[in-house]
């Protein structure tokens, strides 16, 4: 019997237009553990206060990203389960992803690997560190709809990668081909930012200390902004980086609540004043480009950088498809299914 693979990310709209992206921002923030609200008042605010005004927003956004096949997160998360398949043996393994949002649903997913009689089912979350808001609620969603189909028995979870070896090696490859460390300035590792409410309920001690992300301990193993401080570690100890060469920091805020710091806005325009020209930009919280790459860093991450006396921003390409990263995934893959 075969062993059943299924890589989850998180989602993405149908359509870039108000109407496809106002669903999608519903079934997202009404999830609990997005927004950690009671569920009238969370309501209120996603149907009331958010979504009416931010799917406008949000649509012209995807539409200044979308490719010709479709939306760049559907697009590389099915190249890379495309070759995920194509490196594991046909006849041992079978392949399929879904999303935690939208389509193709985890379900869906699920039945179409029940329908190969497959004898387990390897499930890997593709966020690197741990957060209720990604992680968890894969993993909670995918117990749920494999309990509907009967097949909850079958999962076996992988654990975040935040500190992989081969996640590693991929991103520090994607950095040392893409930039010109002649030309290049200065490095900033953006991730992206969750509330500090969310920190604190698993680590009520959380940043009572100053250095307390520092590394990753027993105490802190499950805390969002250590594991991205240990992955921006490892890959500058990979590209050979001084602690001035490279600058940690956080995106995506939503809400007044206090989110992880330090915020990718502020340090963009800290380093223009500073006299910085050049930055490059790597997103190593998400392993394929979407609208938090390619729209909020690569556009209006660069127009920030830019009006505050920057000369220019580069992007750095998610992992994608990459072969590097495409071969961590198999042989994470393999490792689980060998114990």
């Amino acid at each position: 019997m075969k062993t059943g693979v299924l890589l989850i990310n998180l989602g993405t709209p149908d359509a870039p237009t108000p109407e496809t992206v106002g669903r999608y921002l519903r079934e997202f923030l009404m999830d609990g553990f997005v927004i950690n609200s009671p569920y009238l008042l969370r309501w209120f605010l996603v149907n009331v206060l958010i979504v009416p005004r931010r799917k406008y927003q949000s649509a012209e956004a995807y539409q200044k990203i979308q490719l010709p096949e479709g939306s760049p997160l559907l697009v590389y998360t099915r190249g890379l389960a495309q070759e995920v398949a194509t490196r594991l043996n046909s006849n041992e393994y079978v392949v399929e992803f879904g999303m935690r949002y939208g389509n193709p649903s985890i379900k869906s997913a699920l039945e179409k690997l029940k329908s190969h009689s497959v004898s387990r089912i390897i499930v890997l979350p593709l966020y690197p560190q741990y957060a209720e808001s990604s992680f968890e609620t894969a993993v909670i969603e995918t117990r749920r709809a494999a309990k509907e189909l009967d097949c909850e028995h079958l999962l076996t979870f992988l654990p975040p990668f935040y500190d992989e070896p081969g996640f590693i090696k991929a991103w520090a490859e994607r950095i040392l081909a893409s930039i010109d460390a002649q030309t290049t300035d200065h490095l900033v590792f953006s991730f992206h930012g969750v509330p500090m409410p969310h920190l604190a309920r698993l680590h009520p001690q959380h940043c009572m200390e100053a250095d307390c992300c520092a590394t990753v301990t027993s105490a802190n193993q499950n805390c969002y902004r250590a594991q991205c401080f240990a992955t921006a570690r490892a890959i500058a100890n990979q590209l050979e980086l001084n602690p001035e060469d490279y600058t940690v920091s956080f995106q995506s805020r939503l809400g007044r609540a206090e989110w992880t710091g330090p915020n990718t806005v502020d340090v963009l325009q800290q380093l223009a004043s500073r006299g910085v020209k050049r930055v490059a930009v790597a997103c190593p919280s998400f392993v394929a480009d979407c609208l938090e790459t390619l729209e909020e860093m690569g556009i209006r991450g660069r127009e920030t950088f830019i009006e505050a006396g920057g000369t220019d921003l580069q992007l750095i390409p998610s992992l994608n498809s990459d072969e590097t990263w495409t071969n961590a995934v198999v042989r994470m893959v393999q490792t689980a299914n060998s114990r």
